[in-house]
């Protein structure tokens, strides 16, 4: 689905519900970039600059460690902005954004972007509210590696992508996300993801494909996770 800067500000959390008036304001302030697969959009440790939206396209958001090691945080889809802590605080980024498909972003720059929450009250509210919402989700990460087990992290990992990224179909949610991305988005091998996900489609829990996997068993997988919590 195409999204236009309108329906970008519409829909995400940080614009909902502000007037016509003050959405016809920053759509002005918006500027549109187009993005090749793979491309960088920003590094981590990059000036905090600007603040993104998805207008079509996914963009992938991750993380290096000091060994290099690349860990997936988070996969924005149309509606979806990104980017705002280091916007704000002015500090460089946190993490580095690349495009995982054909993208086009509309994109705000500092100056603008502070200039506008002085002038709307509202948006300061909004903005808190989303800042919040991402610190409780990475806590929730925190929690999980630190926790649960392996199985239970693949388990919740994959209801959490399934519920924000997936497409339900024929009685199963597919989620376009390949077994390797998956170990990148938990910090583990791909062999270790290989060696669960081949367990739990023989249960029937998942189908693979080629850089897809299918929920079939949701239920299973909850039931998996809410065994080490209870």
């Amino acid at each position: 689905m195409a999204f236009t800067i309108s329906t970008v500000l519409e829909r995400n959390r940080l614009f909902r519900g502000l007037s016509a008036g003050t959405l016809e304001q920053i759509a002005r302030l918006c500027t549109r970039r187009s993005c090749e697969t793979d491309a960088v959009i920003f590094s981590q440790s990059d000036p905090g600059d600007a603040l993104y939206g998805v207008v079509t396209g996914r963009v992938r958001i991750s993380a290096s460690s000091t060994d290099g090691k690349e860990v997936f945080l988070n996969i924005m889809e149309p509606g979806d902005t990104f980017g705002e802590i280091a916007l704000l605080d002015g500090r460089p980024r946190t993490a580095g954004a690349i495009a995982m498909a054909p993208s086009e972003l509309l994109v705000i720059a500092r100056g603008q972007f502070l200039g506008l929450l002085a002038r709307e009250p509202r948006l300061v509210e909004h903005l808190l509210q989303l800042l919040c919402a991402r610190l409780r989700w990475v806590s929730g990460i925190a929690e999980e590696s630190a926790l649960l087990s392996v199985p239970a992290r693949l388990a919740r990992r994959l209801q959490s992508l399934g519920k924000l990224h997936g497409r339900v179909t024929g009685g199963g949610t597919d989620l376009k996300v390949s077994q390797e991305e998956m170990a990148r988005f938990l910090g583990l091998s791909r062999q270790i993801v290989n060696q669960y996900l081949q367990i739990w489609k023989a249960r029937r829990w998942v189908e693979l494909g080629r850089g897809r996997i299918r929920i079939l068993d949701a239920n299973a997988l909850e039931a998996l996770v809410a065994n080490e919590q209870s």
